[in-house]
């Protein structure tokens, strides 16, 4: 684990975004683990987890020209990654999206740049990757290409077949989605810290059941 993945890891267990359980996600499948950013929501967290989503960014390599945060994690991920972005002379446009249209004012569902050209997703995890492919329909629908997908952690679960979420985005829309973490590096985390090992077991009994 690299050290911008381990410090991500640090801070979602430190602020308790994530935490061991058993949680009904919003497919409906029974996890033992859930991860919530918006736990991560202090002036200090957010500027760290910021500067992860940073190293992820260089260490993919990846180029794009704007940034789009879905409602509503990707809000406030868009906003402190474009700010930190910025300060080293990169200023790409923002936009997000509400989830009910507006039909005065601006008018519609998108807040801020309209997406064009080469378009970033920044979300916090992926599950089945339903959420995820409304945005990358929205953006299409806009005319511009949704050809990137960064997300802080990627659950490594089946979609709606037999391969992962990951896998379905990448192969429907051709797409590339990077994440910072991991469920395996999460397993690899709890077999080598003796304080999370008793959630060792669940967590491959998951990863048997709904990995890909």
């Amino acid at each position: 684990m690299k050290d911008y993945q381990q410090k991500f890891l640090n801070i979602a267990l430190e602020a308790k975004a994530l935490e061991f359980g058993n949680f009904t996600l919003k497919s409906g499948r029974q996890s033992p683990y859930f991860f919530n950013a918006a736990k991560m929501l202090n002036g200090s967290n957010l500027y760290e987890l910021a500067s992860c989503y940073e190293e992820a960014i260089k260490d993919a390599n990846i180029e794009f020209d704007c940034i789009y945060g879905p409602a509503y994690k990707g809000i406030f991920l868009g906003s402190i990654l474009s700010t930190v972005l910025s300060k080293n002379g990169k200023n790409y446009p923002l936009s997000f999206n509400r989830k009910e249209m507006k039909d005065h004012g601006e008018g519609g569902n998108i807040i801020g740049a309209n997406p064009n050209g080469d378009v970033l997703i920044i979300d916090d995890v992926i599950s089945a990757g339903t959420a995820a492919k409304e945005s990358i329909e929205s953006i299409k629908a806009l005319g511009a290409n949704p050809n990137l997908m960064l997300i802080g952690l990627d659950r490594q679960e089946k979609g709606q077949g037999t391969v992962s979420a990951r896998a379905e985005l990448e192969n429907l829309y051709g797409m590339r989605v990077i994440s910072i973490i991991n469920l395996d590096a999460l397993i690899q985390f709890s077999e080598k810290d003796s304080g999370y090992t008793e959630h060792l077991s669940n967590l491959k009994a998951y990863r048997e059941s709904w990995g890909a």
